[in-house]
């Protein structure tokens, strides 16, 4: 090939996309020089080594004016005139956390059937976690795997002081605070547990549920259920309950969607 071909094409080259591609076409896995590498086997032993050193050179010149074409797109960039007293470009200003906007729906979907979202301690004694349960000192729930204890004095009265492990903390002190049926509400709120694996972490989100009333039964809980999962997952969902086995609940169940 005559040098005269690609120093009078990289002469015409202006931009960097335009450079890219030049690059490709002569020094890429499928360009001019690796075709010209390739025929060095038609070539007569004889000649090769003359051949080799001439395709060889020509890499070199063809690296070379790449480099230094760069090198001349760069400075004429830098040739733009730039303002930096500008103002910068105005950004939004983030937006609602994922887990801030589900709860905010949750919250609007029960609302309809009468439930009230609350919000209880964070930081909570042993008797609010787990005496006012029926959880009584020695169950599962409340060993040292299954639960965070905060290093501090036990309370004479509540025992020792802990980081939730659930929602469920605040039954108790929704039924002493509305004081007689009817009670529905709702509890979002995080939870923690010194648990670390692939499905677990030590803090996470928990949604939990409580109604109380004359004639609640476990098809109130159904309709609820398949009432939230059409109007959260979409029109149609269904839900399926099936009795399962939970070490700290009994009954239980699994709700299948």
């Amino acid at each position: 090939m005559d040098s005269k071909i690609y120093k009078t094409e990289i002469d015409k080259v202006k931009s960097q996309d335009e450079i890219n591609e030049f690059e490709v076409k002569y020094l890429g896995r499928n360009g001019e020089i690796n075709n010209f590498l390739s025929a060095i086997k038609d070539i007569p032993n004889s000649e090769r080594k003359k051949y080799g050193q001439k395709i060889n050179q020509m890499k070199r010149e063809i690296e070379a004016l790449i480099n230094s074409k760069k090198l001349e797109l760069v400075k004429n960039k830098s040739k733009v005139f730039f303002d930096e007293t500008l103002p910068g470009n105005q950004y939004p200003k983030g937006s609602i956390h994922i887990i801030s906007l589900a709860i905010e729906e949750i919250t609007k979907i029960f609302e309809k059937i009468g439930f009230i979202r609350v919000s209880y301690p964070e930081v909570d004694w042993e008797w609010g976690a787990f005496g006012s349960l029926n959880m009584p000192k020695g169950h599962p729930a409340r060993d040292d795997f299954e639960t965070s204890y905060i290093d501090a004095p036990a309370h004479p009265k509540f025992d020792r002081m802990v980081l939730t492990p659930h929602t469920s903390n605040g039954q108790n002190r929704e039924m002493k605070r509305v004081g007689k049926p009817p009670i529905r509400m709702i509890n979002i709120s995080k939870c923690y547990r010194p648990n670390w694996d692939a499905t677990h972490t030590p803090m996470f989100h928990q949604f939990e549920g409580l109604c109380v009333d004359k004639d609640i039964s476990i098809v109130n809980l159904k309709g609820a259920l398949d009432y939230f999962a059409e109007k959260y997952f979409g029109k149609g969902t269904k839900t399926r309950l099936r009795p399962h086995h939970f070490q700290f609940t009994e009954p239980s169940f699994e709700v299948d969607i």
